[in-house]
């Protein structure tokens, strides 16, 4: 009898925290919104976070003061390797965007050609991106021999350098979102943007007033627990988050319903299984600026 009111109790107050992060991301989405509208810098030895503001020293060498981006004027770039990443790793994220009426524009490096579905792949995936929201003009799909569907294959860091500065550039983009350095799946292509955008980074060759953030990792047993990992994705640090409803959670599922070329039984499951289809937590990559000296 008391392992049966312990597991009562325990059950219920799970769901109890369940429904208290619901409501508390909810009342906060505005301020985690907003993350995505301040940059993250560092001069000299100075870092600054997301939510902090930048002081006038830390704006000294970009001429002027610029207005601080609203979440209506928010340009998000969302790279990934294949067809079906979009929906299958970050439909909360794009959904939460979409809704706050960001403009969310997608770069997918390659067509999913790895058992010459190339063509229908590219179709999926502007089906999917209908559902999702993301308007077919700020969709762009490579097709490059240097960029296989194949995790054998080295991807050319310079190209997808190329890619993704050309994109931030003509869609001024002021956010970019990512795999990081696990690439989620352990998928080497995932790795190879994250490592791209990293050196990008560091070396400051990203356009000030542009930040980049990586979708964290988790282990196996996280990953497919669906909405009971909810809890400990809010307790556990991160910089950006995203959280959907039932509502929301069913559009990403269409979303993903869309690739019918992959709707093989594990992916099934990983639609009915998988945390990513509800919560998308993301660590920011810190941007270096470069002091310009003028002698």
């Amino acid at each position: 009898m008391f392992v049966f009111v312990t597991i009562i109790f325990v059950f219920v107050a799970y769901t109890i925290s369940i429904k208290f992060v619901f409501y508390r991301y909810s009342q906060l989405w505005r301020h985690l919104r907003n993350k995505i509208s301040t940059p993250v810098y560092t001069v000299g030895n100075a870092s600054f976070c997301p939510t902090q503001e930048r002081s006038s020293a830390l704006l000294r060498n970009s001429g002027e003061d610029k207005p601080r981006v609203t979440a209506s004027e928010t340009r998000a770039l969302l790279v990934t390797a294949h067809p079906d990443d979009e929906c299958m790793f970050f439909a909360p994220t794009v959904l939460k965007l979409v809704e706050s009426q960001a403009a969310v524009y997608l770069l997918c490096l390659s067509t999913g050609n790895y058992n010459n579905q190339g063509l229908q792949r590219k179709r999926e995936l502007l089906d999917s991106c209908a559902v999702l929201g993301i308007p077919s003009d700020h969709v762009t799909i490579i097709d490059d021999k240097e960029l296989p569907d194949d995790p054998a294959v080295q991807w050319s860091t310079a190209l997808i350098s190329s890619l993704i500065l050309k994109h931030i550039r003509n869609y001024s983009i002021s956010v970019v979102l990512t795999f990081d350095g696990s690439g989620v799946s352990g998928h080497a292509n995932h790795i190879a943007i994250y490592m791209t955008l990293r050196h990008l980074a560091s070396a400051g060759r990203i356009p000030e007033g542009c930040q980049i953030f990586s979708l964290h990792s988790i282990s196996l047993l996280r990953k497919y627990v669906s909405v009971l990992e909810l809890p400990v994705s809010w307790l556990l640090p991160s910089d950006f988050c995203c959280i959907i409803g039932w509502e929301e959670y069913k559009r990403a599922k269409k979303a993903m319903l869309c690739h019918r070329s992959q709707l093989l039984w594990f992916r099934r499951l990983y639609i009915l299984f998988s945390r990513y289809m509800l919560v998308n937590t993301f660590q920011g990559i810190t941007v270096e600026t470069k002091n310009v000296k003028i002698y």
